[in-house]
């Protein structure tokens, strides 16, 4: 019961920061986990996974009310892409446990790739604001999601930062804006990587009970971080975004040294 509620503490304060910086959570939730090692890379993977994707639904819908306006086109296109992107990176996942008699080498190569996509992300609101591809055929909005919902699978952490640097980049978009973007590609990607498991090894080598814990905390935090988005400046949301992702890198590096220690 005990790990229940740590995992309830963490998913709360990682889906609020989450919604808040269009992150998702998961960029959060994934390492402390890892750090904590009460369960399997696979299980922390799918735990991570359904605390996002209630996130993204709560956090959508609350973005919603507070008036935010949508470019269709782009959420509907970079869906889609995110859809193909999830299946394929929990596809190539599940191959690398396999592959790998170890797992922490599979937690490794989602270490260092979760580090190079922060420090892109870092780097890009840092000092690149202003610079944008302002890309507007479908294509590349289905190009994106897929690219997107790959990564996020794959790493395991549901979003994570490149979401919002990536969306800003390519399409011009605010950064309040791209974080609700970022937030509908996560549950497209979530949902595909879900239904990809319940159709494939299925879900009984998981503890389902701990989902009673991760599903509460998902909606309290989901909710919590879209009631502050909504109060708070683009600047803000800015700030918190760079915050974490120096915060989350420190976490990974140590996560990736504890490997080998």
């Amino acid at each position: 019961m005990y790990v229940g509620i740590i995992y309830f503490i963490v998913i709360i304060l990682a889906n609020t920061v989450g919604a808040i910086s269009g992150m998702g959570g998961g960029v959060i939730i994934k390492p402390v986990l890892d750090t904590l090692h009460f369960h399997s890379l696979a299980a922390i993977s799918f735990y991570s996974s359904i605390a996002v994707l209630t996130m993204s639904i709560v956090s959508t819908l609350r973005q919603m009310k507070n008036g935010l306006k949508l470019q269709i086109p782009i959420a509907a296109f970079v869906s889609l892409g995110s859809v193909i992107g999830g299946i394929t990176g929990n596809t190539v996942f599940e191959s690398l446990l396999k592959l790998f008699s170890d797992e922490k080498y599979v937690q490794l190569v989602q270490i260092i790739l979760t580090i190079v996509t922060l420090l892109f992300a870092f780097f890009y609101t840092k000092v690149g604001d202003a610079r944008s591809f302002d890309l507007s055929q479908p294509i590349w909005y289905v190009i994106i999601g897929l690219f997107l919902g790959f990564i996020s699978t794959l790493l395991g952490i549901g979003g994570g930062p490149i979401n919002v640097a990536l969306l800003m980049l390519c399409f011009g978009i605010p950064i309040k804006e791209a974080t609700v973007y970022s937030i509908i590609t996560i549950f497209f990607s979530q949902a595909a990587k879900i239904v990809t498991i319940a159709q494939s090894t299925g879900f009984g080598r998981f503890d389902l009970s701990i989902l009673c814990y991760v599903i509460p905390a998902a909606i309290i935090g989901g909710f919590v971080g879209a009631l502050i988005s909504g109060k708070i400046s683009s600047e803000k949301v800015t700030q918190v975004y760079q915050i974490v992702i120096i915060l989350v890198l420190l976490l990974n590096l140590w996560n990736g040294v504890q490997l080998f220690i």
